[in-house]
């Protein structure tokens, strides 16, 4: 797997006039409801660290670099970000996949939610997600790896399983599992009975 057909998320750090605040909110939703058109949209928003702040933090996200692209190489786009320059000053673009926000500190922003912003699963949705793919895995690596470590101390063997775990449910097996059990995480009919 090469990461490109995990979701990713994109966000941009603007800087706009505080007095011209309407016009950035039109803006933005001017710029969602473009993306909202293009496949494998799947939802924005934006943040601000205080309603009295110049900065924006713009938040989307496709779910694959593939789709992501389509969208940041698009006519649509282009007049989109021209429509803005006279007011708008980009500062920073930050692009993620997987679970790196997983480790992101919390923040006390101020969110404004628009149209197709995904909320976060339930926790006992994540757990029983992660658990579906961390039990057969950890099964398999104790069973594989077990013969070899049998004369070792357990908080050795522990690490032996862990260094060969966790790397590929990072990579591999959480990304996986989260875009399979979508369906569950989010509340929606299973696949199979759509």
């Amino acid at each position: 797997m090469d990461g490109m057909s995990d979701p990713v998320t994109v966000t941009i750090a603007r800087r706009v006039s505080v007095e011209r605040r309407d016009e950035m909110v039109a803006w933005m939703q001017a710029g969602i409801r473009l993306a909202s058109e293009f496949p494998g949209f799947l939802g924005a928003g934006w943040v601000r660290p205080a309603p009295d702040s110049d900065q924006w933090h713009l938040l989307y996200r496709f779910d694959s670099h593939e789709t992501l692209g389509r969208w940041d190489n698009s006519r649509q786009r282009g007049w989109w970000l021209g429509a803005g320059e006279p007011f708008v000053e980009e500062t920073r673009i930050e692009r993620r996949t997987g679970i790196e926000g997983w480790f992101d500190p919390p923040s006390t922003y101020d969110v404004e939610q628009v149209s197709g912003v995904a909320t976060a699963p339930p926790r006992w949705k994540q757990t029983i997600t992660i658990f579906l793919m961390f039990y057969p895995v950890s099964l398999l690596a104790n069973w594989l790896i077990g013969p070899f470590v049998a004369d070792w101390v357990l908080p050795l063997k522990v690490l032996g399983v862990m260094a060969v775990t966790l790397p590929f449910m990072t990579y591999f097996g959480l990304p996986w599992i989260t875009r399979n059990m979508e369906w569950f995480l989010h509340g929606r009919p299973a696949p199979w009975r759509r």
